[in-house]
């Protein structure tokens, strides 16, 4: 059984940068895209970005682009959302999860299962 474990989150300053992981375990991902999202608090989750199996990206939240980039090591089973620029607007719980129609990005944020608990990012002076 697929399952993700994200790790990284921290409280950094605003400005700063943070390196999220996202592990699988129980499935190789070598045929999944991958995604990654957020939920502020009192907010609906939001989906940010999401990798295909070969490494294609695409971006879900204008508010992020040029400042987030998601990146995967299959070796490892990990894929990786690097956080650059970071402001007060980014703090939340960051998650994974799988595409589950395929190996490529949808257009949308939507078919994504297998969550995992999340990691907190919290951006504060």
């Amino acid at each position: 059984q697929l399952q993700f474990v994200e790790s990284g989150g921290a409280l950094v300053q605003p400005g700063g940068s943070l390196r999220l992981s996202c592990v699988a375990t129980g499935v190789r991902l070598d045929d999944y895209a991958i995604g990654w999202f957020r939920q502020a608090l009192g907010k609906e989750r939001e989906g940010l970005l999401c990798i295909s199996n070969r490494g294609r990206s695409t971006n879900y939240a204008p508010s992020v682009k040029g400042r987030f980039t998601i990146s995967r090591d299959n070796a490892k089973n990990t894929v990786y959302l690097q956080m650059d620029s970071l402001n007060s607007e980014d703090t939340g719980i960051y998650f994974c999860a799988e595409q589950i129609y395929g190996s490529s990005c949808p257009e949308r944020a939507r078919g994504f299962t297998s969550w995992g608990r999340g990691t907190q990012v919290t951006v504060s002076s």
